[in-house]
């Protein structure tokens, strides 16, 4: 039942009859959409599969342990391939998302027809997922980190230019009309009244955007873009479980460090 509070208390009301049909209505639409959904899933689903699930996972998991230690050293350059995929992927992405986020942001763009464009880049770049950007670009440049870079950075264009644009129209209008007043030139003005008070949020944006684009970069390799995958990819096409296993480990904890610095590098600009 409906609650109106009011100074003396709440007061508990009956619905009438159409909140009781409407509420009605809303319950069967869900049921019916849930068992529709349930429907199309279980007769797309082989269960004997489904069934025997655990016991295949206990029997894979058996295969992975005890890690095959001596395969770390193989997964070295790899792992630095990784790591330059992402850094050197943001960067590029960086060097693209700044102009285009102050083209996108309303009070600092030239034109409407520039800021439709600009909102076109970033949809089209957050549209895409990495891994599918990694697929075209091994077909156009070739496999190799090269693809996994172009790839990272093109989806970080429209993560790093969305939030950027949208800090940069909750900006204080206040000191950038301050310094408009004093006769400084439209230059002058971005450099002074608009950067300075979007840089916190464009050095957190950036390196929030790193940190997810380590574990991004350690599955393109799974479609040729370079980095550990390549190697996780093959060991998986060999059922070499115990090296699967050290690939995990490896990439467990390149990303818990990625996490760790990131939380510093913000912790310290913020």
């Amino acid at each position: 039942m409906p609650v109106i509070t009011t100074a003396d208390g709440r007061i508990w009301k009956h619905r009438n009859r159409r909140q009781q049909l409407t509420q009605w209505a809303c319950w069967f639409f869900g049921v019916f959409l849930f068992l529709w959904c349930w429907q199309i899933i279980s007769d797309k689903t082989i269960w004997f599969f489904a069934l025997d699930a655990p016991q295949q996972g206990a029997d894979l998991l058996s295969r992975m342990i005890p890690p095959r230690w001596t395969y770390m050293e193989r997964l070295w350059k790899p792992l630095w391939d990784t790591i330059n995929i992402a850094t050197l992927g943001t960067l590029l992405g960086i060097v693209v998302a700044v102009p285009t986020a102050f083209m996108a942001a309303r009070n600092t763009t030239p034109h409407t027809m520039v800021r439709t464009a600009a909102l076109m880049v970033i949809v089209s770049s957050r549209s895409i997922n990495s891994l599918i950007w990694a697929m075209l670009l091994v077909t156009i440049v070739g496999p190799g980190v090269l693809a996994g870079i172009i790839a990272i950075a093109l989806r970080s264009i429209g993560f790093i230019g969305k939030l950027l644009y949208e800090a940069i129209e909750e900006i204080d209008a206040s000191q950038v009309e301050a310094i408009a007043a004093t006769g400084a030139n439209g230059m002058q003005v971005m450099a002074y009244g608009i950067v300075p008070q979007v840089m916190p949020a464009f050095a957190g944006i950036s390196v929030y955007r790193w940190d997810i684009n380590i574990r991004e970069s350690t599955v393109l390799g799974l479609v040729g873009a370079g980095g550990i995958g390549l190697q996780l990819m093959a060991s998986v096409n060999s059922l070499a479980w115990s090296q699967v296993s050290v690939i995990f480990i490896a990439i467990f904890v390149t990303v818990l460090a990625s996490e760790w610095v990131s939380a510093r590098v913000r912790h310290a600009i913020i």
